[in-house]
C-alpha cells in the first residue's frame, strides 16, 4: 500500500512540476509580450522644431533648403517635427509653409488669432506641441540651423538644456553695444539668474518645458524662464550672422519696449528701489531745508519741491507698473489664441507619447478658437 501510494504520487509530481514549469514559461512569455515604456511610446524620441514666422515668405525657402539636410540626419535617431508658430502672416507665408509640408509630411502649423509678439507664440508654442526634446530657432537663419546637430549631441551627453551662446554678430557696433549692456543690466538687477548672451536659439527637454510653463505671465520673457528654471545647461559660442532674406521686424522703438519689459518680468529692482533710495532722498531735502533757512533763496525751495515731487512721482509711476502687471497676471487670462480653421495641428498620438500635460489637443489645456 505504501509503495503503491508512493509510485501512484510520483507521476502526480511530475505532472505538477511539468504544469508549473508551464505556468513559468507562459508568465515569462506574458511579461516578454508586454509592451516597455519606449516601445508604446515608439522606439524614436520625439523631437520638435519651433520656428516663430511673421510675414516671412522670402526667408522660409532658404531656411527648408538649410534645415533639412538637419532633419534627416537626425531622423534615423529621432522622429523629427517641424511646427511654425504663424503669428497672423498677412503674406504668402502659410503657403511656403504648405509646400514644405508636402515634402515632409510631419510639418505642422499653429496659426495664432492675431499678431501677439514673439515671445507670446513662442509660450503658445510650448502649450501646444508634444515632443519629447523641442527646438527654437528663428527662419531667418541668423542662428545656422546645422547647430541644432551639436545640441542633439549635448543632449545625449546628458544635457537638460542646450543654447546658443552669441559671442559676436554682424550689425552696427553701436547696437551691438546696446544688447551687450542690456544685457549685463538685466543679469545685475534680475531676481534670478540670467544667462548672459543668450537669446531664445536653444534646446531643451519635455521636463524643461513643463518647468517653463508653471509660472503664469502676462508678458512671457522665455530666455529669462529658461534661465530661471535651471537643470543641466550647456552653451556653444557662436557668432550670429546676417538676415538670409527679408527685413526684420525689430525696430530701435520695439527693442526699447522689449528691453524695458524683459526688465519689469525680470526683475523686482525697481519696485525696491524708493527704499533703497529713501536715505539719499531725505538728506537732500534735510541739506535744501538748511539752505533756505540760511539764505531764504527761492532756488533752495524750487529744488526741495522739485526733489521730493520726483521722488513721489518716481515711486507711484513704478508701483503703478509693477502692480497693473501683477493684475493682468492675476486675471490669468492667456497671451494668444489658436485659430484651428487655420492651423494644422499635430495627431494626439503624439500627445500621449511625450506624456505632455500643457498641449493644446486637450481643449481644457489652452483655449483655442473653433
Amino acid at each position: 500500500m505504501r509503495t503503491g501510494s508512493i509510485r501512484d504520487s510520483q507521476p502526480s509530481r511530475s505532472h505538477g512540476v511539468e504544469r508549473n514549469q508551464r505556468t513559468i514559461v507562459s508568465v515569462s512569455l506574458a511579461i516578454e509580450s508586454i509592451p516597455t515604456k519606449r516601445e508604446e511610446a515608439g522606439t524614436r524620441p520625439l523631437l520638435t522644431i519651433l520656428c516663430p514666422v511673421y510675414n516671412e515668405e522670402r526667408v522660409i525657402p532658404p531656411f527648408w533648403g538649410r534645415i533639412r539636410p538637419v532633419m534627416e540626419k537626425l531622423s534615423d535617431r529621432y522622429e523629427v517635427h517641424l511646427v511654425f508658430l504663424n503669428n497672423a502672416s498677412t503674406d504668402g507665408t502659410v503657403e511656403e509653409i504648405e509646400k514644405i509640408r508636402k515634402a515632409w509630411p510631419t510639418t505642422y502649423l499653429l496659426t495664432m488669432s492675431r499678431n501677439v509678439g514673439y515671445h507670446a507664440s513662442l509660450e503658445c508654442g510650448l502649450r501646444n506641441v508634444a515632443g519629447d526634446l523641442l527646438v527654437f530657432i528663428d527662419v531667418d537663419c541668423e542662428d545656422p540651423p546645422e547647430m541644432i546637430l551639436q545640441f542633439v549631441q549635448k543632449y545625449e551627453q546628458g544635457h537638460d538644456i542646450v543654447y546658443g551662446e552669441r559671442v559676436d554678430r554682424e550689425e552696427a557696433r553701436i547696437i551691438k553695444a546696446a544688447r551687450k549692456l542690456f544685457y549685463r543690466i538685466l543679469h545685475f538687477v534680475a531676481d534670478d539668474d540670467i544667462i548672459l548672451d543668450m537669446a531664445e536659439f536653444s534646446l531643451f527637454t519635455n521636463e524643461v518645458r513643463e518647468a517653463i510653463l508653471s509660472e503664469n505671465s502676462s508678458f512671457p520673457f522665455i530666455r529669462a524662464s529658461i534661465s530661471r528654471v535651471g537643470f543641466r545647461r550647456a552653451a556653444i559660442p557662436f557668432k550670429r550672422q546676417k538676415r538670409i532674406a527679408g527685413e526684420s521686424h525689430y525696430n530701435l522703438l520695439g527693442m526699447s519696449i522689449f528691453a524695458i519689459a524683459g526688465i519689469l518680468a525680470a526683475s523686482t529692482l525697481l519696485l525696491r528701489l524708493p527704499v533703497l533710495l529713501l536715505p539719499l532722498w531725505l538728506l537732500s531735502l534735510l541739506g535744501l531745508g538748511i539752505g533756505y533757512v540760511h539764505t531764504q533763496s527761492m532756488w533752495f525751495l524750487l529744488a526741495m519741491f522739485i526733489v521730493f515731487s520726483a521722488y513721489l512721482g518716481g515711486t507711484l509711476a513704478i508701483t503703478s507698473l509693477y502692480v497693473a502687471r501683477t493684475y493682468r497676471n492675476g486675471l490669468q487670462r492667456p497671451n494668444a489664441f489658436i485659430d484651428r480653421c487655420k492651423s494644422t495641428l499635430q495627431p494626439v498620438q503624439f500627445a500621449k507619447k511625450s506624456n505632455a500635460e500643457h498641449v493644446g489637443f486637450d481643449p481644457r489645456s489652452y483655449p483655442v478658437i473653433k
